[in-house]
């Protein structure tokens, strides 16, 4: 049964409000309600609240808080993650690596968007099966790290010492970690202290990230020596 219309107990929907309008209206309230209030203050009834119509709906729609939790959590990633391909597109050195990604950091704080990564990490703890649900949601933004890495440093010394795969796990990690200590570092100072740190470093590491050339291998002991004339002998 569809319900659109007039719902009591909650806002207007509006006669000409589709399900898909609804959805919505719906996510975008998710998002907000979790940015502002936190895993621990959303519900069906926030969320309707901020939407503007019937905490049914949550249920209706999206089958509980969770799923529509998730789902405002993968439009902010499907936008997150194009914004943030053209942002290290035009990256070819560690140095433009580093400002991309410290220009990714601030834009991330000043939008909200980890805000809604790092709210269903902490809920997760308590609610395991939302665990699995997280994980997968974090290997696509694994491999974006891991191909930009490749693409930038591999083949050269420090993609041996630190592969990219490596060091995409451990970027992920570092990353969550920074953008919850905000959190107590209210005037950023201490976190863009450690981009700081990263872009003085990354010069002294050019010499890493050159690629060595490959060598010719030797001909196999048994091939035929050509002549002087060109024929093999």
């Amino acid at each position: 049964m569809r319900i659109e219309g007039v719902v009591k107990g909650g806002g207007l929907t509006g006669k000409r409000d589709s399900g898909a309008e609804t959805r919505d209206r719906l996510i975008e309230a998710a998002a907000e309600t979790l940015r502002t209030q936190g895993y621990a203050g959303t519900s069906a009834r926030t969320i309707a609240k901020t939407a503007g119509v019937n905490s049914a709906l949550v249920f209706y729609h999206f089958g509980g808080v969770d799923p529509l939790l998730l789902a405002a959590f993968d439009r902010s990633s499907e936008e997150r993650m194009r914004a943030h391909r053209e942002t290290v597109a035009g990256a070819s050195t560690l140095e433009e690596l580093v400002e991309a990604a410290t220009r990714v950091y601030r834009a991330d704080i000043d939008g909200g968007h980890i805000t809604l990564f790092s709210e269903l990490v902490g809920a997760s703890i308590a609610r395991p099966e939302l665990r699995a649900e997280i994980v997968k949601r974090a290997d696509p933004w694994i491999d974006f790290v891991e191909q930009t890495l490749e693409r930038v440093i591999g083949g050269s010394p420090l993609a041996r010492l630190m592969p990219p795969r490596d060091v995409a796990y451990a970027a992920i990690t570092f990353y969550l970690g920074v953008n919850l200590f905000t959190y107590l570092d209210a005037d950023r100072t201490r976190t863009e202290a450690l981009f700081g740190l990263a872009a003085r470093v990354a010069p002294r590491a050019r010499l890493l990230t050159l690629r060595m050339p490959r060598r010719r291998r030797p001909p196999a002991a048994d091939s035929p020596k050509e002549t002087p004339e060109g024929t093999p002998e």
